[in-house]
């Protein structure tokens, strides 16, 4: 379990986060929602260990994360950033690959080709597989890091220690096929006993794939818990300041509306 407690975040003048509390379970996939502004991509850093909060306290597995090295903490954890710029003539095959560095000169290594067979097919990469990143388009871009973030947790023989998947809003750049895609994978991890934790935008694609929600407002959390918990005219009306309707489908699947 990835948990944060009590994080603030202050640069400056500004407060991004105050007292923020939550958690990323395994198993799980936990849905982190709000407005433009509201911190979720802060939050996101403190969680992966990219930024150490002004103060509270963020643990992976019962240990304080700032203990642990970067190696330590890539074989552990994958991140898939809203933008990830990569100046150098990769091909994708190249770029798929950088998930597995951490795992160089170890036994893990063994399962390179594993990995990134696997994961190119998953993220239906195959026919992009030997063509140069600079020219894909952003939405192909966005596929093949969420590949290299697959790489990074790609493990054939688990080692017994969790493993973790953040995807701060891998849909931006996706058409509505490989949306699902994207989500219907990480469902899958979780599913295999990964913790997820997605940032989005889309309140129908949380209410179809999320466990868990955290809803994110001003820096603070409003409420969390489940779906049928937060996901309610109630909450989501409140917290994106717009009426919000919340419909049920007769195949009993949420249907939200604004």
């Amino acid at each position: 379990m990835i948990e944060a407690r009590d994080i603030s975040v202050r640069i400056g003048t500004r407060t991004l986060l105050r007292d923020v509390s939550m958690r990323v379970m395994p198993g799980r996939v936990t849905a982190l929602l709000g407005p433009n502004g509201a911190g979720k991509s802060t939050l996101v850093s403190v969680l992966t260990g990219e930024r150490k909060a002004s103060a509270g306290t963020t643990t992976i597995d019962g240990c304080d994360m700032h203990t642990l090295t970067p190696l330590e903490l890539a074989r552990q954890r994958a991140v898939l950033l809203q933008n990830s710029s990569l100046d150098f003539a990769f091909t994708v095959d190249e770029v798929v690959g950088l998930g597995r560095l951490p795992f160089a000169a170890t036994n893990d290594a063994f399962d390179d080709e594993d990995a990134l067979d696997d994961v190119r097919r998953v993220a239906g990469i195959s026919p992009l597989w030997q063509q140069l990143y600079q020219t894909l388009s952003g939405g192909e871009r966005q596929r093949v890091q969420f590949a290299r973030a697959l790489a990074q947790i790609w493990r054939r023989n688990t080692d017994g220690l969790p493993r973790y998947l953040f995807l701060d809003e891998p849909t931006s750049a996706l058409d509505l096929r490989h949306r699902r895609t994207v989500l219907e994978t990480a469902a899958k991890l979780a599913a295999d006993g990964i913790g997820v934790l997605v940032v989005l935008h889309d309140l129908n694609l949380a209410a179809d794939f999320a466990d868990d929600v955290v809803l994110l407002r001003d820096g603070k959390v409003q409420i969390s818990g489940t779906v049928d918990d937060v996901l309610t005219e109630k909450h989501l009306s409140a917290c994106f300041d717009i009426p919000i309707e919340v419909m049920s489908h007769t195949n009993g699947k949420r249907l939200i509306l604004a």
